[in-house]
């Protein structure tokens, strides 16, 4: 069970840089940090930032010494304690934080041909126009096993591989670099992406039970639910909030006939028929009858571009891994996982899943070559440091999936939801506001398990209200796609802009 959910949780595809418009400066630095300056251009003006990329040491509540924390900062130039931080990171989980750093939050980043597959080297790194460092101070964190993060005293890898471990980690170090840095007092934002939105909404809330408050949670390509990833036998809720997208992918590859003029009108024709069709359907089980079934069957099709006999001997159901190989499998094409505009060349005809994700395919060697070369060229980091993209390479990597908030549920993996952490700490901080980026074509972390999730935290409106949901048609990593990497800005900087101004 915990290897179908860390296939079906997401290791994330990415952005890294090679070469820089502007040429950072080595200065002297502390041991075990890297330290350069540079210019980045944003929003027409020219920001002067110091980078510092390596190591903190963290310790643990006896103030014993548990492990090497690897980090990269960015600070404006002359930024003072009133200056917002963000602090950010990607999710797998054990992967570590290039993808968002090279993607859209540093200074620079990887220029990728979206959406098709990318040539060999060299990649063209370019001066980043959508970073937030024009409004924050950025933080990009590799938790422990990831990038150049290291177990240190007694402690080992194991004790950081989990939802509870991990989350003590992070908060741990985020609570002491606020501490170092002299910015405990200053505005604070929290950015994850996939897994690293599970992430958030744990260590928002306990860092919150420790007194350390949130201004804003950014979730980027969210799931909360980790359930509504599995399929699970008995269980419908995986195929009812992954229909949706099946759905936005047919309309983005023009396989829907008579399709609405836009995708969002398209999705909202799709959420009616799940909830008033789809999910009466399959709720009855094998008590539906063959002709019901046959003409659901259809329906699905049509708003798949699939086939009805095909919905009709899946019992309706249909995972997300079969639908990757099934979508296209006329033209012997398999579709992304993580960005369905993405297809790639499926090796056999009669597949019944997918055997890889053509987005990942078409994208990881131009962020982690281009990542690696910026980390040691351009930041100085020395050679001699092995930067470890995912954890999943180092031996014994094995996530614990039980967490002391289902502790109610007996800790089941079936359980596992971070949903009722942000839940309490929204209930608990009546200011703390939420921030969801949804890629409707995202098959990874869909944007309808988002709703579903957040309709059933039990919330007051007027809590619920603090949780805002934005919408991109492109997928996980949504910033990769030019319209949306706009987007992604204006979104973050009226989020941050409306919590800063109150």
């Amino acid at each position: 069970m915990k290897k179908l959910v860390l296939s079906c949780v997401l290791f994330m595809a990415a952005s890294l840089f090679l070469f820089a418009q502007e040429k950072s400066h080595p200065i002297k630095s502390p041991a075990g940090v890297s330290t350069t300056t540079g210019t980045a251009r944003i929003n027409g003006k020219n920001i002067n930032y110091i980078a510092n990329a390596g190591t903190m040491a963290i310790r643990d509540e006896n103030n014993k010494l548990i492990g090497h924390f690897g980090f990269t900062s960015y600070t404006k130039e002359g930024s003072d304690k009133n200056r917002p931080i963000m602090f950010a990171y990607n999710g797998g989980p054990g992967s570590s934080s290039f993808w968002l750093h090279m993607g859209i939050m540093g200074p620079k980043r990887i220029k990728v041909d979206d959406p098709n597959f990318n040539k060999a080297a060299p990649y063209e790194i370019v001066n980043n126009d959508y970073s937030i460092l024009d409004m924050a101070d950025i933080v990009m964190m590799d938790p422990i096993g990831t990038g150049l993060s290291v177990a240190a005293g007694d402690a080992e890898f194991k004790d950081f591989w989990g939802v509870d471990q991990d989350s003590r980690s992070i908060s741990l170090f985020i609570t002491q670099y606020l501490i170092n840095h002299g910015r405990m007092n200053s505005p604070k934002f929290l950015l994850g992406e996939s897994y690293g939105t599970f992430r958030n909404a744990v260590v928002m809330n306990r860092l919150l039970n420790q007194g350390v408050a949130m201004n804003g949670i950014i979730m980027v390509s969210a799931v909360f639910d980790m359930r509504s990833l599995m399929f699970p036998p008995g269980d419908d809720i995986s195929y009812i909030i992954h229909f949706p997208t099946y759905a936005a992918t047919a309309y983005y590859h023009d396989k829907v006939p008579n399709k609405p003029a836009t995708m969002e009108a398209f999705v909202d024709e799709i959420r009616k028929f799940t909830e008033e069709e789809y999910i009466p359907a399959l709720f009855k089980g094998d008590q539906i009858s063959a002709a019901d079934k046959r003409a659901l069957a259809t329906k699905l099709a049509n708003y798949t571009g699939t086939k009805a006999d095909y919905w009709v001997k899946a019992d309706l159901r249909v995972t997300a891994s079969e639908f990757f190989a099934e979508f296209m499998r006329d033209e012997q094409k398999t579709v992304g996982r993580l960005d369905s505009r993405y297809l790639g060349f499926s090796q056999d005809a009669i597949a019944q899943e997918g055997a890889y994700d053509p987005q990942s395919a078409a994208i990881s060697p131009a962020y982690i070559q281009g990542f690696l070369d910026y980390f040691h060229g351009e930041l100085g980091v020395s050679k001699d440091l092995m930067y470890t993209v995912t954890a999943g390479r180092r031996a014994g990597f094995n996530w614990d999936w039980s967490h002391q908030g289902n502790a109610g549920w007996g800790g089941s993996m079936a359980a596992i939801n971070s949903g009722p952490d942000m839940a309490q700490a929204l209930s608990r901080d009546p200011n703390m506001k939420v921030l969801i980026l949804n890629g409707y074509l995202d098959i990874a972390t869909t944007f309808y398990g988002v709703e579903h999730s957040i309709n059933h935290l039990g919330l007051p409106k007027e809590i619920k209200d603090n949780i805002i949901m934005k919408y991109y048609e492109a997928g996980h990593m949504m910033y990769i796609e030019d319209n949306s990497l706009k987007q992604f800005k204006d979104d973050v900087a009226e989020f941050m802009n409306d919590i800063l101004k109150k």
